[in-house]
């Protein structure tokens, strides 16, 4: 795999040692899952793009969160069934800049869809009289445009600096690349190598204090107006919950990759590393489909005509 301890072609990723005896059943749960992480999303993009009724931000939004369900998962879901049917699971070095890349900026595009849905929540409620003229479609296309524009850049650039790095091994200790293990092989620490991911972090943290903002504003507004406390509860309930879940699974993986125990069964640190990747792609359409009327009314029939 390598020629020095500088060139580096090919990692193993470690994560799948002990699968043998169970990877067929694996690796049809898992495409069973892929399927219907396909489905809810792919569902609800289509509603919103042909009902021009739903042609409004929070079900643009809404529609953006699902693509980049999509997004994100593709990124490693394909290589993980491969890796379920083959004997040694490696992955070249391009590839796995590529997986982080893709990984990475799912979860920051994420939560940058997210924060916007909160903002609009905001101004939904707490200004209602400005609802339309602040959130016109030149502004949420423009909303759009820099949520999926800044995270892919910030990345990129943290994915620059990681491929510029000097390796000395290529053992990786879960089940898909991510920048911060790759940067872990580095025979040297890189000022901008920390200086970037730095910068990332603390540029999300801000994002996470605004929806905090956001929120303690809408639910003093809520206490006051029993009419805004059901526009609270049919529309930022289920934001709320889908925040949570996404914050939580997040929180699980980075805990895992920055403390993970060796005493920890491998199944158990698998599932911490993917819960990300499943949990909010599968359960964020389920949810605002159940509770959003607009799309239950328009999604029901349609199944209801099937039987």
């Amino acid at each position: 795999m390598m020629d020095n301890i500088s060139v580096i072609i090919m990692f193993t990723l470690s994560g799948l040692s002990g699968t043998n005896s169970y990877r067929v059943i694996l690796f049809a749960l898992t495409l069973l899952c892929y399927c219907l992480i396909w489905l809810v999303n792919l569902t609800i993009i289509v509603t919103v793009i042909v009902d021009k009724k739903l042609h409004e931000p929070m079900y643009i939004f809404l529609c953006n969160l699902c693509i980049n369900g999509l997004y994100g998962t593709a990124g490693f879901y394909p290589k993980f069934l491969m890796d379920l049917l083959s004997t040694t699971h490696v992955i070249s070095y391009a590839g796995c800049l590529l997986q982080g890349f893709v990984l990475h900026s799912s979860a920051c595009a994420e939560f940058s869809l997210l924060v916007l849905m909160s903002y609009d929540r905001y101004v939904a409620i707490c200004r209602p009289l400005v609802y339309h003229s602040v959130m016109t479609k030149q502004r949420v296309c423009v909303f759009v445009f820099f949520a999926w524009l800044i995270p892919i850049y910030l990345v990129f650039m943290g994915t620059v600096t990681t491929s510029r790095l000097r390796l000395c091994g290529s053992h990786i200790p879960k089940i898909y690349c991510v920048n911060w293990l790759i940067g872990k092989l580095a025979c040297s620490v890189s000022i901008a190598n920390v200086a970037i991911p730095a910068f990332n972090y603390t540029f999300y943290f801000g994002h996470l204090f605004f929806i905090i903002w956001s929120y303690v504003f809408l639910i003093r507004t809520c206490l006051k107006s029993k009419e805004k406390r059901t526009k609270f509860m049919q529309t930022c309930v289920p934001h709320l919950f889908c925040l949570l879940t996404f914050f939580v699974c997040l929180l699980f993986d980075l805990l895992y990759m920055r403390f993970s125990s060796k005493q920890l069964e491998q199944s158990t640190q698998n599932f911490m590393a993917i819960e990300f990747l499943f949990i909010p792609p599968m359960i964020n359409p389920v949810i605002y489909g159940l509770k959003l009327t607009q799309i239950r009314n328009r999604i029901l029939p349609f199944l209801t005509s099937l039987d």
